[in-house]
């Protein structure tokens, strides 16, 4: 009934930059959350960056002052705007949702289907 879908990514030099995209489609009430996590090989999923439905914000220590995270309500999107890649910011991309369905009294979390992001001379 929800589903996400995720663009952008893509290669780069050190120093360059990327935008990333999240767009949920279906019976959708609220979006409390929506954040962005990254999985390098051999390592676990981490936290990028997340935005409350307030536009409250938070970073890794290591994206901070790089990378801002934003997003639209009303049409269910949410942005990654990195720059200053790093080849330690290499990894797979996903979007996070804390979502309320229509109807639904109870919340769900939601994962996009995930993106590359390579950075690399």
């Amino acid at each position: 009934q929800v589903q996400l879908v995720e663009s952008g990514g893509g290669s780069v030099q050190p120093g360059g930059s990327l935008g990333l995209s999240c767009s949920a489609s279906g019976s959708i009430r609220s979006i409390s959350v929506m954040g962005w996590y990254r999985q390098a090989p051999e390592k676990q999923r981490e936290l990028v960056a997340v935005i409350t439905s307030g536009g409250i914000t938070n970073y890794a220590d290591s994206v901070k002052g790089r990378c801002t995270i934003s997003r639209d309500n009303a049409k269910h999107t949410v942005w990654l705007q990195m720059n200053g890649l790093k080849p330690d910011d290499t990894g797979v991309y996903y979007c996070k949702l804390v979502l309320r369905r229509a109807y639904s009294s109870v919340t769900d979390t939601y994962w996009g289907q995930g993106t590359q992001v390579t950075v690399s001379s």
